[in-house]
């Protein structure tokens, strides 16, 4: 076929896959352990860089709020999973990555889930999307129908919705078990019309594709029920595969592969609501812990020309670093009139250095600090191995060394200790607490037209001995 003219600005393509363990995929020694083999997406993970330190958020809002804003979900107020009634969401002040992408030009889509905002004005189309085709919070939500207790002329009902910018969301069909297992297939064809028109308009495109599996339920098509011979989920998980690789086939059709900036990864930690439960794999924990199970995810990023073939790497890098470099890719330019986590991974990226941009970050559960990641180690303030456990809040802060306790049972590293590392938290969360100063968080339930006030920074932390003595807190992440 004949190449259509290539777009000046690169593409953009986000696959974004609900809880997705790092015991999954066979290039992350999981898939085959599974039951199933994640053959395209292995073959995708030697095209670009394979992180195995890619680390979201604990939630999927959460998650989704920081990479769409490039900030930590606790300054949008959008750090806890948002539940039908909840009415929160991202405000009109936060830009998202489809409003920088609109605003330069690029046609923009999403399909799946948005999770960060049901109501007007929070939409996506409502931050930059030209067009949306998905649901507003969990696929969980499509059980209310079989439960023997829900009635939905007296409770909510979760529809599929259908938005254009400018135009009010349309309700679709109801959210059922059928409809879910069946909904990835429309994603697919609706990605791809927006790709076909995209591409013969010669408008450069950000797809922003939030496919539906790992979550519950986990519940394969028609098509891939039994073909593994390993149940369920072995099955949904060779699903998954098959329709990475067909987007990815659909873009070598379309002749813009080579100008397209892929970016395959989890939003969280795995499943663990039996019987869908999956599996962190090397490490242990699930979604909604501090566990390193929950703090890191597969990620993969393709970019030809610019990101070279078969590198691995266990450098830090965080989901809002995602929204910095997409954006510095583009040569758009980041907002500089708020406070922005990511940082710039390109020369890292792209083989210019072996080091990460990055070398720690903080983990929040809800608007509690659960703990501080520096490099190899992390300073643990909250203990809570799964979703389900009692979370143990800690008089004394435990150092777990994740080179040699990767399943963190050891709350120090006889016989060497390392409280030298507490400086180096210490330092993140002195810089944390001084951004607090030039702009405070947005509260949890903020009405749509709030507006953060920015004022000249306070340092409150002062000292190693003080960050020793961080607790958790209730005030919004504060410290």
């Amino acid at each position: 076929m004949t190449r259509p003219p290539q777009a000046s600005k690169p593409n953009v393509v986000y696959f974004l896959v609900d809880n997705l363990g790092m015991g999954e995929l066979s290039s992350y020694t999981g898939s085959a352990l599974r039951g199933a083999t994640t053959a395209r997406i292995d073959a995708f993970a030697q095209e670009g860089m394979m992180l195995f330190n890619f680390a979201p958020e604990t939630q999927c809002t959460p998650s989704r709020s920081a990479l769409m804003t490039g900030r930590y979900s606790i300054r949008s107020g959008n750090q806890t999973v948002a539940l039908a009634g909840s009415h929160g969401g991202l405000v009109q002040w936060e830009r998202t990555l489809g409003d920088i992408f609109s605003e330069a030009g690029y046609a923009t889509s999403i399909v799946g889930k948005w999770h960060i905002g049901d109501s007007e004005g929070r939409w996506p189309t409502d931050h930059g999307f030209d067009e949306w085709y998905g649901i507003p919070r969990s696929y969980d939500e499509s059980l209310w129908a079989d439960d023997p207790w829900y009635d939905p002329k007296r409770d909510p009902v979760t529809r599929v919705l259908e938005g254009r910018k400018g135009q009010p969301v349309q309700e679709l069909e109801q959210l059922t078990v059928e409809v879910r297992r069946d909904i990835d297939v429309e994603y697919m064809k609706r990605a791809k019309d927006f790709l076909k028109r995209s591409t013969d308009a010669g408008k450069p495109f950000f797809l922003y594709f939030n496919y539906s599996m790992m979550h519950l339920p986990t519940i394969p098509r028609a098509e891939f029920k039994g073909k593994t011979g390993h149940g369920d989920w072995a099955d949904s998980l060779l699903e998954m595969d098959t329709d990475f690789g067909t987007l990815l086939d659909y873009l070598k059709q379309l002749g813009v592969d080579d100008n397209t900036i892929v970016v395959f990864s989890g939003d969280n930690g795995p499943e663990e609501a039996a019987p869908w439960r999956g599996t962190a794999g090397y490490f242990d924990g699930s979604y909604f812990t501090g566990m390193e199970g929950s703090l890191r995810t597969p990620a993969l990023v393709r970019y030809p020309g610019h990101v070279p073939a078969g590198q691995k790497s266990n450098e830090i890098v965080h989901i809002t670093d995602i929204f910095t470099t997409l954006v510095l890719w583009a040569g758009l330019e980041v907002p500089k009139d708020r406070v922005i986590d990511g940082v710039d991974q390109r020369a890292f990226f792209e083989g210019k250095q072996a080091n990460s941009n990055r070398d720690g970050f903080l983990c929040w559960m809800n608007d509690t600090l659960y703990g501080v990641k520096w490099r190899n180690f992390k300073m643990v303030l909250v203990m809570q191995k799964t979703l389900t456990d009692p979370a143990l809040h800690l008089t004394t802060p435990h150092l777990i060394n994740l080179d040699t306790d990767p399943k963190e049972r050891e709350p120090l590293d006889y016989p060497y200790l390392h409280t030298w590392v507490i400086a180096h938290t210490a330092r993140l969360l002195i810089e944390y607490q001084k951004s607090l100063g030039r702009e405070p968080l947005i509260p949890v339930g903020a009405p749509l037209d709030y507006v953060p006030k920015q004022r000249q920074p306070e340092t409150h932390l002062k000292s190693v001995a003080e960050c020793r003595a961080v607790r958790s807190s209730p005030t919004n992440g504060t410290i």
